[in-house]
């Protein structure tokens, strides 16, 4: 259950219903910014809050609309789209509760600079969307897109079935038609995963793109936020407002000398002659989504593109030091995190203060934090106090997954992108067990700890439920990668499933 109920159910008059059934132009004295932003917070009520109760959303934002009309009429870039931002991302007029009851009054009155940079470019911040808490990163057996403070997130395509995490909120949420965009966060997957297996465009970019600053962290070396969007040519324009140096997050550095227009181009990008690396080794073990795949290399290559296979499988050695990594930069980034929380309110005093103290706020709250899965990672990470020893392990993980792999099969095979299945199809959502993941399928993860660009766009379905592809390539390669989805978008053949808002059948 909810602990922050909506600020506004908001229902629509029979008359502006009619003008958007009809196609037709706003109705006098309002913009289509504003119309637009009204219309998804009554669907947002409607679908999210009642009905199938998608559990997508957090808490909203009333005074959107408002803010819609004025940034339409400003001019601005984003023109009052409305976006929805992932709930470990700080904005100032909502909390920022990483799905955690223990942070539900985390108000710390501050935007986030990549939230910052989105308002002046003129989006509009529409809510704040469920995850899964603290990012999937607090226990053994967790459900993806279950939070203490939103409860469980549902696929729009099959609310029976998982839509993925972390960020499973932003994906439900553009995937049920919430906003015009959604802002995720990734440090392995948490992006691309709730992306594919929600049917959208999710885009993970080049770390170092985006500033993490006032972002609940796991890892600095993996973080990231992106765009989540309907379509590729959104997450570019998304990417045009969010990047940029920052002096408080130096991994930014070089953002400001590498930022191009990241829309420039994408509207007649094509394949003809491009050279694209296959991996076939991580299709994986089911034949409905290796068939889906072919589909795409067919349609590529009848685009001109040239496909080379590459059979490779990446030295797991960087899994078990991106892991050690994970726990060591997860404790130091969390107790700095809650250590620089504000402290102007009388409420603050009780906000957690070191992971230390969240070990023991989970325990205070019992059932209500740890009745289905634990805080192992929690616990393993306030041990993980060996500055020698992570060190060594980043050192080794970033080599492996970028020098050792990324870099040498794109070079080794002169191609420009790496393309795989992102995900299978959605599983079935259970509480007590936890996720079922089929690691088999997907490459993901080099391009995570690496902190490489990683982009999966739709490629169809099975028995209604999405898949998608991934595009991977070199660092800093973002705008490249981007432009090849598109390309990819305009010639895909297959057929993208609809959300029905209701439990998965077989009678599709």
């Amino acid at each position: 259950m909810k602990i922050f109920a909506p600020l506004i159910a908001l229902t629509l008059t029979a008359p502006v219903l009619a003008q958007e059934a009809a196609g037709l132009p706003p109705l006098p004295g309002t913009s289509a910014a504003q119309q637009a932003a009204e219309q998804q917070l009554a669907r947002i009520a409607t679908l999210d809050d009642a009905g199938p109760e998608l559990n997508a959303v957090i808490v909203v934002n009333p005074a959107a609309p408002a803010q819609a009309r004025a940034a339409e009429a400003a001019g601005l870039p984003l023109g009052g789209m409305t976006v929805l931002v992932k709930d470990n991302i700080e904005t100032r007029d909502m909390p920022t509760t990483a799905g955690s009851l223990l942070l539900a009054d985390n108000a710390t009155g501050r935007d986030a600079p990549l939230v910052a940079r989105i308002r002046a470019a003129g989006g509009v911040i529409l809510g704040k969307t469920n995850l899964s808490e603290w990012a999937n990163f607090r226990g053994d057996d967790s459900t993806s897109g279950w939070s203490g403070v939103g409860g469980l997130t549902r696929n729009p395509h099959a609310t029976d079935r998982n839509a993925c995490g972390s960020s499973s909120g932003s994906g439900a949420a553009i995937a049920a038609g919430f906003a015009w965009g959604a802002i995720g966060t990734e440090t392995n997957g948490s992006i691309t995963c709730p992306a594919s297996i929600n049917g959208i465009v999710g885009f993970k970019p080049t770390v170092g793109f985006v500033s993490r600053t006032h972002v609940v962290p796991i890892a600095a070396t993996q973080d990231t936020a992106g765009p989540m969007t309907i379509d590729t040519y959104r997450a570019a324009m998304l990417m045009n407002a969010m990047t940029g140096s920052d002096p408080l997050d130096p991994v930014t550095a070089e953002a400001d000398a590498r930022k191009v227009d990241f829309t420039e181009g994408m509207l007649d990008a094509g394949l003809a002659g491009v050279r694209i690396g296959v991996m076939r080794e991580q299709i994986g073990n089911r034949a409905d989504v290796a068939a889906l795949f072919e589909q795409a290399l067919t349609d590529m290559e009848r685009a001109g593109a040239v496909l080379v296979d590459i059979e490779f499988n990446p030295d797991r050695a960087m899994f078990r030091d991106s892991f050690a990594v994970l726990l060591y930069e997860f404790r130091e980034g969390i107790d700095a995190y809650l250590q620089a929380l504000p402290r102007n309110r009388a409420s603050d005093a009780l906000l957690p203060r070191s992971l230390q103290e969240l070990v023991e706020g989970n325990e205070a709250a019992g059932e209500a934090e740890l009745r289905w899965f634990g805080q192992q990672l929690f616990e393993q990470a306030l041990e993980a106090t060996d500055t020698a020893a992570y060190e060594t392990a980043r050192e080794n993980a970033v080599r492996i997954a970028g020098e050792e792999t990324i870099d040498r099969l794109l070079a080794d095979f002169d191609v420009e992108f790496l393309v795989a299945p992102t995900r299978g199809p959605a599983w079935v959502s259970d509480l007590v067990v936890g996720d079922n993941f089929n690691s088999s399928i997907g490459f993901g993860s080099p391009a995570a700890i690496a902190g490489y660009p990683h982009l999966t766009v739709p490629m169809g379905q099975v028995e209604g439920l999405p898949v998608g592809l991934s595009i991977i390539g070199a660092k800093w390669e973002d705008h490249a990668v981007l432009k090849a989805g598109s390309a990819y978008e305009r010639i895909r053949m297959a057929e993208l499933p609809v959300p029905t808002f209701r439990p998965w059948t077989p009678e599709r």
